[in-house]
């Protein structure tokens, strides 16, 4: 067993984390920069100090997490949300049931609630958003980002939703509450049904094919017919039928 098969057996022991189901060479290129910036010279003696220090495991889980977001990325896409996903989906159930999964720190549904209030009230909006990582949930609901992060974000939509405190912007309260954050393992852990709308968005690019195709199939079976999956803009589906799914848009699939 090489060094870093061993680090997979024992991160999965510690963690549920299956680190075999993510591209080797990416996660060992990004884990490598860490234990070597930390003074470790192998896996093993990186396990041995995650063992013992609760602030390395969390720096661990971050990198491994790949917490990069922004308000309203890859704007167009957002757009035909607002134009044409949302509309379809309110004609036959004004009460929506979403799910953004691996949803880093808050950006996106918090994004998904400032669309969906172009049709409903905030009263009437609610999220579902997990992450696995418990560092990225906690700065999700503090709701405090960096001026970098809205710059998609339209400007009507910035005074109304976010408070400026110095060079941070803060997202309301009224938006904060439409929001839902849980800890969850796609890879790992039951998914919920009937869901009118699944956004997973810059996450796929790093699991193997075998990965992806369990999570495409588990997305599809939690959606209720009619429902959209809402992927990133470099994780088109190639064979969307294989999990049920007719293209609806550029990067939106509908359940048949």
């Amino acid at each position: 067993m090489t060094d870093y098969e061993e680090f997979i057996t024992n991160i999965k022991r510690k963690t549920g984390i299956d680190l075999s189901l993510y591209k080797e060479a990416q996660m060992k290129r990004r884990l490598t920069s860490l234990y070597e910036k930390r003074g470790f010279k192998s896996f093993s003696e990186f396990f041995n100090g995650i063992e013992k220090d609760r602030e390395l495991l969390n720096e661990f889980l971050d990198r491994m997490t790949i917490n990069v977001s922004e308000f309203y990325r890859n704007g167009k896409r957002w757009e035909v949300l607002k134009d044409k996903i949302f509309p379809r989906l309110l004609q036959s159930n004004k009460k929506l049931k979403i799910w953004s999964a691996a949803c880093s720190t808050g950006e996106e549904p918090y994004s998904l609630a400032m669309v969906l209030s172009n049709y409903l009230p905030l009263s009437q909006i609610s999220i579902l958003a997990t992450d696995l990582d418990d560092n990225a949930i906690a700065k999700a609901k503090a709701g405090v980002y960096p001026e970098r992060s809205l710059a998609e974000v339209p400007a009507n939509i910035k005074s109304k939703y976010f408070d400026q405190e110095g060079s941070f912007y803060k997202v309301k309260d009224e938006i904060k509450r439409t929001v839902t954050f849980k800890k969850h393992n796609l890879l790992k852990d039951s998914y919920d049904q009937n869901y009118d709308l699944i956004v997973c968005r810059n996450v796929m690019i790093y699991f193997t094919e075998e990965a992806k195709d369990q999570i495409y199939h588990s997305f599809s079976n939690s959606l209720r017919t009619g429902g959209v999956l809402f992927v990133g803009s470099t994780e088109q589906i190639f064979n969307p039928s294989r999990y049920s799914f007719d293209i609806e848009d550029t990067f939106f699939y509908k359940k048949m």
